[in-house]
């Protein structure tokens, strides 16, 4: 007897780390918490986050941006519309519900009924069941991004989701502003399942124990999510101890974090582009090309990284960054005051004129004052701006219904991708493809339009290269938007947290792998 029980004790300790003994709470303070408990209702970064949390994708980046296997073990191209993906077997839901390739068709087809995901699941004809552990995703022409694409596919449990509620709605229906099942409803794969809900308020995420994946290094049985929009207030909720990781962290304060011998401080490097967009159904001033060059002029990103961002931002000219294909490095920020008001008078306005502007104040690092800062820049080409902020949990109802004339906004690519900016932020706006879902300036340049297109199917790399980059001038020649910088990532933890090894370029942070000391 007391060799079996030295046995099971050895056994215990062998698997402690990921999770049996060694089982650990983490407490997290972001600027905002999810919006929903549905995957699939908002393209948002921090909705992303809550899916890799909750659910699971087919595949994933890894840190170094190769992809590796998730609830698919492998893919393989079979002619230049197919892909097929072999599904992870013996996968439970957090209903007890076993994964199937029927999940995942489920979900794809959901896709089209989501606002902020049609458009990116455009160039698609759809998902085909093959076996029950195999489905083929199938393009309506050559789709160079294909693979990029299926990290945003987080199958969710077909079963748990197919019926009515209480009150008569389907299930599966993905209502964006108001009630719905899935809203405060989920059952997807993931390392957690949701116990608490208080929106905006408090969350509770525990450790499910049929997760799927047995070799992960993960300990944290438990995350408790508490969002604190002001900066100091975060910053200083970690200094005192009452939570173990906090994310974004404000440049004012690296320093600080970096010399308190209790924590620490990781940043990565990131491609989300801030930017602001100048309506042109709003403002007919915004229709003249001379105009919206005076304001690009105007605006001095150089100086918002160095005297706002400390440093901890890349300015830039275009929309992707150095890395990404349509990268162009003659496309460079161009503050020039003098130039500025010259375009104003040739514009005929060298009196300027008066403007509505929102923004987010607790979604991207420093929103607020970038704002107010643009505001001031204005000023001095006589545009008197009327600056509204917001908490993210209110902006985003306010940008989709445009109720200012200049709107900001943060972009990371969805796939990695230059493309992936213009297909969201700078085509055309169209409700049926959900193409241009986020462009709040309503610029409109069909070849932008024709050119977007003909990049997402051409696999020959120095073509696409080409296009993208064409794309660029174009935009930048047109002043289509008004760019400020790539924003990094920052994060801070106490030193036990260990949080180097869960971070990425697309910030989404993998609790799940999280190994706290």
């Amino acid at each position: 007897m007391k060799k079996f029980l030295s046995f099971c004790l050895g056994i215990l300790l062998i698997f402690g780390f990921c999770g049996i003994i060694q089982a650990k709470t983490l407490k997290v303070a972001l600027d905002a918490g999810p919006v929903s408990q549905d995957p699939q209702v908002q393209l948002s970064g921090g909705m992303l986050q809550y899916s890799h949390w909750v659910f699971d994708p087919l595949v994933r980046y890894a840190q170094d941006m190769h992809f590796e296997p998730r609830l698919a073990t492998k893919w393989e191209r079979l002619d230049d519309l197919t892909m097929r993906f072999y599904l992870r077997k013996g996968v439970k839901f957090h209903s007890g519900n076993p994964f199937t390739a029927k999940d995942v068709k489920f979900t794809f087809d959901r896709f089209y009924k989501s606002p902020d995901f049609k458009g990116l699941f455009t160039p698609f004809e759809g998902c085909y069941i093959v076996d029950d552990h195999t489905v083929d995703i199938k393009t309506i022409k050559p789709y160079a991004l294909l693979i990029n694409m299926a990290t945003y596919i987080f199958p969710l449990d077909s079963k748990f989701y197919t019926g009515t509620d209480a009150t008569g709605q389907p299930k599966d229906a993905v209502v964006k502003i108001g009630p719905s099942f899935a809203l405060k409803n989920e059952s997807g794969t993931g390392a957690f399942k949701v116990t608490h809900w208080e929106q905006g308020a408090r969350y509770v995420f525990e450790r499910f124990a049929d997760y799927w994946d047995k070799n992960c290094p993960g300990n944290v049985d438990k995350i408790i999510l508490t969002p604190i929009k002001e900066d100091a207030t975060r910053v200083a909720a970690l200094l005192s101890g009452d939570v173990d990781f906090i994310s974004p962290v404000p440049p004012q304060d690296f320093q600080r974090i970096r010399k308190d011998p209790k924590t620490k401080l990781v940043t990565f490097s990131g491609g989300r582009i801030i930017t602001i967009q100048l309506n042109q159904k709003r403002r007919a001033e915004f229709k003249d090309r001379r105009v919206r060059q005076a304001i690009v002029y105007a605006i001095n990103n150089v100086g918002i990284v160095k005297k706002i961002m400390k440093g901890t931002a890349t300015a830039a000219g275009q929309q992707g960054p150095k890395g990404y294909m349509g990268y162009d490095p003659a496309l460079v920020p161009r503050y020039d005051l003098k130039k500025a008001k010259a375009l104003m008078k040739e514009a005929g306005l060298a009196n300027g004129f008066e403007c509505t502007m929102i923004a987010p104040n607790n979604r991207y690092v420093n929103d607020e004052k970038i704002a107010e800062a643009v505001v001031a820049m204005l000023s001095k080409i006589k545009i008197k701006v009327s600056l509204k902020t917001m908490p993210k949990a209110q902006y985003w109802d306010e940008f989709d219904a445009q109720v200012a004339d200049i709107q900001l906004i943060g972009w990371h690519s969805d796939t990695e991708d230059s493309g992936n900016f213009s297909e969201f932020l700078t085509m055309c706006p169209n409700k049926e493809t959900g193409y241009g879902q986020y462009n709040s300036g309503n610029y409109c340049n069909p070849k932008i339009d024709e050119l977007t297109m003909a990049a997402q199917s051409e696999t020959d790399l120095k073509k696409r290269t080409a296009i993208l980059q064409e794309i660029e001038r174009i935009l930048y020649d047109d002043a289509a938007f008004v760019p400020f910088h790539w924003q990094n990532h920052s994060y801070a933890g106490k030193n036990n947290v260990g949080i180097k090894p869960i971070v990425n370029t697309m910030n989404f942070p993998y609790l799940g792998d999280l190994v706290i000391k």
